[in-house]
């Protein structure tokens, strides 16, 4: 029998975590994630890392194995999770990779463009000019230097728009112009699995988490990374709303608000991603019998 990958994804809070370790369990598979943020250490409430008890339930592997000031972009990624798969499939006919980054995600499947470095000095100008500036006003310098990819790419998440802007500028050359597109053959086969539920239900899910998170100390995690505050890393939801209230430009309260509506709206973009991946197939994170009976029929039908 081939090697076979089974991808878990969804939007934030839509039950991943827990279908995960259920699937792993059932076909005594390990689980990698494939969550951008669930790979720093000293972060694990506002990246909402497994804990404990679920780390010990199932063999995780890229859970808080980096460094805060590691650039592990996707490119990084890809090569060290397909090494991690290599290893695993020597000892498993089965893993399980869960996460909510899609781009993290397609990079494991498919690959990504081979794209040229940049220099730290640009990269770290474009930082501190995104901290000065904000997200939006760095989304339109992207528009004027690559409007193709400008009009797709998800203009709140500032880590796309500092990479295009890093290729663009590095480069002089549109992003959109050097992304190919192609399909890298990987050896093992893929089933894709994405968790749904209705929205009003997600939305009240997050915004219990988050109030979760609060409880458990988000505030003190971080604070205890302000000081790092303009790495890549932390340029993620929970984080950026929390440092504009201890710079004194939103209150507690706001802050926690933003958080919520922040996520809600991350988690709607995430559905739209995923949704465009005809491969998934979408079931309800409660439904294991059904979704382990599709794995197995799928399964069979890939030998």
């Amino acid at each position: 029998m081939g090697k076979t990958l089974i991808v878990i994804a969804g939007a934030t809070g839509s039950g991943k975590t827990d279908l995960s370790i259920n699937i792993a369990q059932h076909y005594h598979a390990p689980i990698i994630s494939t969550d951008s943020r669930q790979f720093y250490r000293g972060i694990p409430i506002g990246t909402a890392q497994p804990d404990k008890e679920q780390l010990q339930a199932v063999e995780h592997h890229f859970i808080a194995s980096h460094d805060l000031t590691q650039d592990f972009n996707c490119g990084a990624y890809e090569q060290e999770a397909l090494h991690r798969l290599e290893e695993l499939f020597q000892k498993h006919d089965f893993v399980v990779a869960v996460g909510g980054s899609g781009l993290y995600i397609k990079a494991l499947c498919e690959g990504m463009d081979d794209l040229p470095e940049v220099e730290p000095e640009l990269r770290a100008s474009l930082q501190q000019q995104l901290q000065q500036r904000g997200v939006d006003a760095m989304a339109l310098q992207l528009k004027e230097l690559d409007e193709a990819y400008y009009e797709v790419v998800d203009k709140k998440n500032p880590a796309r728009i500092l990479r295009a802007l890093e290729v663009c500028i590095g480069t002089g050359a549109p992003y959109s112009s050097l992304r190919t597109g192609k399909r890298r053959p990987r050896p093992f086969n893929i089933i894709k699995i994405a968790t749904d539920m209705e929205r009003t239900l997600l939305y009240e899910r997050i915004d219990k988490r988050v109030d979760i998170m609060i409880e458990q100390g988000l505030e003190q995690e971080a604070r205890s990374v302000y000081h790092l505050r303009n790495l890549n890393s932390l340029q993620t939801v929970g984080y950026r709303e929390m440092f504009d209230y201890f710079d004194g430009k939103c209150s507690r309260e706001e802050a926690i608000e933003l958080i919520k509506r922040n996520s809600r709206r991350y988690a709607t973009r995430q559905f739209t991603w995923f949704r465009r991946d005809k491969e998934f197939v979408w079931f309800n994170p409660s439904d294991v019998g059904n979704i382990i009976q599709y794995i197995d029929t799928k399964v069979c039908e890939l030998k």
